[in-house]
């Protein structure tokens, strides 16, 4: 047997070896980003005024008209209200009327404010954000609170078409026009809290939906200017079809936008404006009035703002039935009026 060694073999075999344990050997990866440690918790509400908290009051200052800001956030807004545990602090970055580009990523402006996910991008770099209530889609092409203010201009000419009869036919497909955006500033969310160091476990996105402000069972005597002026067959339309179609609409954008889905649409029923001869019984405001505002002329066009929005008890109520939901692991749920009369949080997963 020939014992001769074939040291360039031996030498390149060695140099093999050596080459591939610094390769596998190489600098560790740097770690995934991560949420930020050591700073207080957060839950943040982003989007209109039903987050905002308009007509509850108590508004934030800067939020009630100066400077032409009119975002009206209040501190008795939902979001304020959900009874928490381990949740150090409330951020409520929406804003009254805004609408999915000012909410998103894009270039909308509400009252002088620019994107909301933007500034949400800041405060999870400097907060830990648990949960967002997230409350858009009305101000787009649906446009609600056009649609009241076109079945009080029916109320007032009886001449003319109820808001049933002018947008019943319109409405699903204005819905439709709504539901990409939607499902869009639920994306720009979530890509605003991975870029902050957050994987989709480390913290809850809802998306809620509207509840109906008003609905058929209104008292007669309070069908006015001083309460809720709005034609019968228009408040049917506004329960029936125009709230459930548009909670349609948002559940599909929730899905496509990997959302959990908060169903607000039957959580007035009974408590709507004008339900009851005493106001305090109900959990949305009536045609309201801010009579200071309308003599002076910088504020008087938004003397009316307040109309038709959840008050102070509305959000309590609305904040309850979110904390229990957040509590929980269900993808979907309603707010519902449990045996004690208040709003609670009931598995759902469609109408």
């Amino acid at each position: 047997m020939n014992r001769k060694i074939a040291w360039p073999l031996v030498v390149l075999s060695v140099a093999a070896l050596v080459g591939g344990f610094f390769v596998f050997s190489g600098p560790e990866p740097p770690p995934a980003p991560a949420p930020p440690s050591g700073v207080p918790r957060v839950l943040v509400a982003m989007g209109d005024s039903t987050a905002a908290g308009e007509s509850a009051g108590d508004y934030a200052p800067g939020t009630d008209g100066r400077d032409g800001n009119w975002c009206h956030r209040s501190a008795n807004a939902s979001i304020n209200k959900t009874g928490l545990r381990g949740v150090d602090e409330t951020v409520n970055l929406a804003c009254s009327g805004a609408n999915s580009t000012q909410v998103g990523l894009g270039d909308g402006r509400q009252y002088g404010e620019s994107s909301q996910a933007r500034r949400l991008a800041t405060l999870a770099r400097e907060r830990r954000v648990v949960a967002i209530q997230v409350a858009v889609g009305a101000n787009d092409e649906p446009r609600f609170s056009g649609v009241l203010d076109a079945c009080v201009q029916a109320w007032l000419d009886p001449g003319k078409p109820g808001c049933a009869e002018l947008m019943g036919q319109e409405w699903p497909q204005r819905i439709e026009v709504a539901v990409p955006k939607i499902s869009g500033v639920l994306a720009d969310i979530t890509k605003v809290m991975a870029d902050a160091g957050y994987a989709p476990g480390d913290y809850t996105l809802v998306l809620q939906s509207y509840a109906a402000p008003v609905g058929p069972d209104m008292l007669p005597e309070l069908r006015n200017l001083n309460g809720c002026p709005f034609r019968p067959e228009d408040l049917r339309w506004v329960r029936e079809k125009a709230v459930p179609q548009i909670t349609d609409g948002i559940r599909r954008a929730a899905a496509e936008g990997g959302a959990r889905f908060l169903d607000l649409s039957r959580a007035g029923v009974g408590r709507e404006a004008c339900s009851h001869l005493d106001p305090a019984q109900e959990w949305f405001s009536r045609f309201a009035v801010r009579w200071d505002d309308l003599r002076d002329e910088e504020r008087a066009g938004h003397a009316l703002q307040e109309s038709f929005h959840p008050n102070a008890a509305g959000h309590a109520q609305v904040g309850r039935c979110f904390g229990e939901f957040i509590g929980t692991d269900d993808p979907a749920a309603a707010c519902l009026p449990g045996a004690d009369g208040d709003l609670h949080a009931a598995p759902s997963s469609g109408p």
